[in-house]
């Protein structure tokens, strides 16, 4: 898999979630990988990609308006984003998750933002 987004490696990862998700296992893992907008607020911590279609990753996503939440969102719609000031989205290459989604998603909702 070539994306510009994610890693060979990352993306082995995100599948491997995604496998598990689509088996009915209840899984927390810790985000694979943080994409942003470099002149903008948004940001996508990614934990799992649709086995079935490669391009539908699920994780939280915070849209810079207040009210962060699980969903899914797909890496060739992200690949296309630019921000106000004609950015593109960028994977942050130093992004390590330090806790489990659920502990992401419960921060952000009581900061009204992802913090880290």
């Amino acid at each position: 898999m070539n994306h510009p987004l994610i890693t060979d490696e990352e993306h082995a990862q995100l599948l491997a979630h995604g496998q598990a998700r689509a088996a009915g296992q209840h899984i927390d893992p810790p985000p694979v990988v943080r994409i942003f907008t470099p002149d903008a607020h948004a940001t996508w911590l990614l934990v799992s990609l649709d086995p079935q279609d490669g391009d539908t990753a699920y994780g939280l996503i915070d849209l810079g308006i207040g009210m962060p939440e699980l969903g899914t969102v797909q890496l060739s719609a992200l690949a296309s984003i630019v921000g106000p000031r004609k950015q593109p989205v960028m994977r942050d290459r130093y992004f390590l998750a330090v806790r489990p989604l659920s502990e992401y998603v419960r921060l952000a909702q009581e900061n009204g933002s992802i913090t880290d």
